[in-house]
């Protein structure tokens, strides 16, 4: 059985990533998304369904046209992830410029 893929998985890869950028400003058929790439239509094929299936993209049928939305609720899965860090990151910070303060201080 296969285990589930997650948000972190699709935001992991750069292709992904940029598929996803493409989405921000409007929805795309595949084949538009493809054009940007030097890769074949089916591997970017295979990008959006690894992001469909992280449910960061929905894809609808428009007759032989298969469109991609962004829906990027998810994303808040890697926020919620990156903001228990950023605490970590702030304090590591206001030591290191107290630090860089009683050098200037000292000279």
């Amino acid at each position: 059985m296969e285990a589930r893929r997650d948000v972190f998985q699709a935001i992991a890869d750069p292709t992904r990533r940029q598929i996803i950028d493409m989405l921000v400003d409007k929805p795309l058929n595949v084949n538009a998304l493809a054009d940007n790439f030097s890769m074949s239509r089916q591997a970017v094929s295979l990008h959006v369904k690894i992001l469909e299936e992280c449910e960061l993209i929905v894809i609808r049928k428009q007759g032989r046209e298969r469109i991609c939305e962004a829906k990027f609720e998810k994303l808040s899965e890697v926020a919620t992830w990156v903001e228990q860090y950023s605490k970590y990151w702030e304090e590591r910070f206001d030591a290191l410029e107290k630090y860089l303060e009683k050098i200037q201080q000292k000279k």
